[in-house]
């Protein structure tokens, strides 16, 4: 679906538990488009202060505020020809939400403290673990605004509902853990993987690369199993070296 849709240039939902990797399908989306080679911008979405959303989104200009003593360019404005990533976007409150609506359907925005219109041409992907359809029957979401990000939607499912991917992800975390810590780790023994594979990963694959991080920072040596607590139980990494 990536490959299918990343050429397309059309905004993009992803949706999916949190730390399931919506913000890696952002990127991959933007590496597979025809924008690749342009800025890959992201935002929290949720954590923007409601004082700062304008000027963190489009920018400011000098003396627009307290300490603002120059220009300053916006989100919107640095990811021009490029791609902007909106995580958390269901976060947004209702008060701020029309005003990304304008810059979606006309490029056109102004920076805080100028009249001046700036027009910036960015791929939108968003992403959120909310169901916005029910967000926006409650009135909490404005539909316009779910319209103009869904033009196509992607649903990232969990870890548990796609098991066959765990061995895949641990050898790549595994990988990265090694050569981070320096420590000479080649595997998982058959038990170990079993005992991943079984497990429900309500962290998704956030805390199994957590998990594997941890095994491999645990890990003695010799390659005895690292140790384990009862108030981590979830911790099943039993790596093997040479």
């Amino acid at each position: 679906m990536i490959a299918r849709v990343g050429p397309a240039d059309g905004n993009v939902l992803i949706t999916g538990e949190n730390g399931t990797g919506k913000g890696l399908v952002a990127q991959a989306l933007h590496a597979v488009s025809a924008r690749a080679a342009k800025p890959f911008g992201s935002v929290n979405m949720g954590g923007l202060p409601e004082g700062a959303f304008k000027r963190q989104l489009f920018g400011h200009v000098r003396g627009a505020f307290t300490d603002a003593k120059s220009d300053c360019a916006g989100r919107f404005e640095l990811a021009d020809t490029g791609t902007l990533f909106l995580d958390e976007i269901g976060n947004i409150p209702l008060s701020q939400q029309a005003k990304i609506i304008r810059k979606i359907e006309t490029g056109e925005f102004e920076r805080v403290g100028s009249s001046r219109t700036f027009r910036a041409n960015v791929r939108l992907v968003s992403a959120t673990n909310s169901d916005l359809a029910a967000e926006v029957a409650a009135g909490k979401f404005r539909q316009d605004l779910l319209f103009r990000l869904n033009t196509i939607q992607l649903h990232l499912p969990p870890l548990r509902e796609r098991r066959e991917d765990i061995e895949v992800l641990v050898q790549y975390f595994l990988k990265q853990h090694v050569d981070r810590y320096r420590k000479p780790i080649t595997g998982f023994d058959g038990s170990a993987l079993d005992a991943m594979r079984a497990y429900p990963w309500p962290g998704n694959v956030r805390e199994l690369d957590h998990s594997v991080e941890r095994g491999v920072r645990m890990a003695r040596a010799k390659c005895s199993a690292p140790p384990t607590s009862a108030s981590t139980p979830h911790n099943p990494l039993r790596a093997s070296s040479k």
